[in-house]
């Protein structure tokens, strides 16, 4: 049974840090996987933030580099969204997500992916 589970969610004001967390249970073996962070504000598409392959190639959309920053612990099947300046527009339902794929084929298509947690809300105001 695969289960992703967010946490770290919240309200904050625009200029303040969150860090999501996501763990991961139960993925079929797959000879890699890329782990992703998407989000989805109300009346808009899911849109992809970061993602991180198995070696460490790391993604991410253009609104937020410089201010977003994706890890992974897979020894403890974890990964982070560390969420710095955050704007007004950064407010959404932050998704973890996984694909047994390179994220370089998957890219920031949600269709592509799997694998999804339940989702954390991030308010920024």
């Amino acid at each position: 049974h695969v289960q992703l589970v967010e946490s770290g969610g919240g309200s904050v004001q625009a200029g303040g840090s969150l860090r999501l967390s996501c763990t991961i249970s139960g993925l079929p073996h797959s000879s890699t996987y890329c782990m992703a962070w998407f989000r989805q504000a109300p009346g808009k598409k899911r849109e992809g933030v970061a993602h991180v392959d198995d070696d460490g190639r790391i993604f991410y959309t253009d609104s937020v580099k410089g201010r977003f920053t994706i890890s992974q612990d897979r020894a403890n099947n974890t990964v982070y969204l560390r969420m710095n300046s955050l704007k007004l527009e950064d407010t959404a339902m932050y998704y973890c997500a996984a694909a047994g794929a390179f994220c370089s084929v998957v890219t920031n298509d949600p269709y592509l992916f799997s694998y999804w947690g339940q989702g954390t809300q991030v308010t920024v105001s």
